[in-house]
């Protein structure tokens, strides 16, 4: 069974990328805090982690910049991460946190499983608003 990890307090979100991604071959499991996605990552080691930008305490940006910093001194396989953003103008912080992908709200299922297709074929998924 493949994983999804998704960081957000935000119930909403989670809905949304669980009724778009689970089914019988796929779990997404979820973490309210990005203090707690490390922890997660290394036991779960999943397909892709999803970080919501807006996180009550160690928002998506920060989240993203662990899982590169662990990765890139090898305590940590790489991990793909899809980020979700709340406006074009985040799409620069996206960058900056080396996200392989990023998505503006609102969500909806097509695109939600567009970025993860793209991901996992080893690619990008960079959506820009309007």
């Amino acid at each position: 069974m493949a994983d999804v990890l998704l960081a957000t307090d935000a119930d909403w979100t989670f809905d949304e990328v669980a009724g778009a991604l689970a089914d019988d071959a796929t779990r997404v499991s979820r973490v309210r805090s990005g203090r707690d996605l490390l922890a997660v990552t290394e036991e779960l080691q999943p397909e892709l982690v999803i970080l919501d930008l807006q996180i009550g305490s160690m928002g998506g940006m920060a989240a993203c910049l662990e899982l590169r910093a662990e990765s890139d001194a090898g305590r940590l396989r790489y991990q793909n991460v899809l980020m979700l953003l709340d406006r074009s103008a985040d799409v620069f912080l996206a960058r900056q946190a080396r996200a392989d992908g990023w998505l503006i709200k609102p969500l909806n299922a097509f695109r939600l499983r567009r970025g993860r297709a793209a991901l996992a074929e080893g690619g990008t998924f960079h959506e820009s608003a309007g």
